[in-house]
């Protein structure tokens, strides 16, 4: 089962497939981590708490 390497949360496939490297099997960040985010292919940490 897909999850994302920095909170543990459940990814879909889809998700993982679109987001992660090809040949990585979870992703390193997730839309629910509050602090980090992608920046391209990079991961950084968040500048300021998301508002959903």
């Amino acid at each position: 089962m897909p999850h994302c390497r920095n909170c543990e949360g459940f990814v879909t496939e889809s998700y993982v497939r679109v987001f992660a490297p090809q040949e990585m099997s979870s992703v390193r960040v997730c839309p629910n981590c509050e602090d980090k985010l992608r920046d391209g292919a990079e991961v950084r940490e968040a500048r300021s708490t998301r508002q959903n």
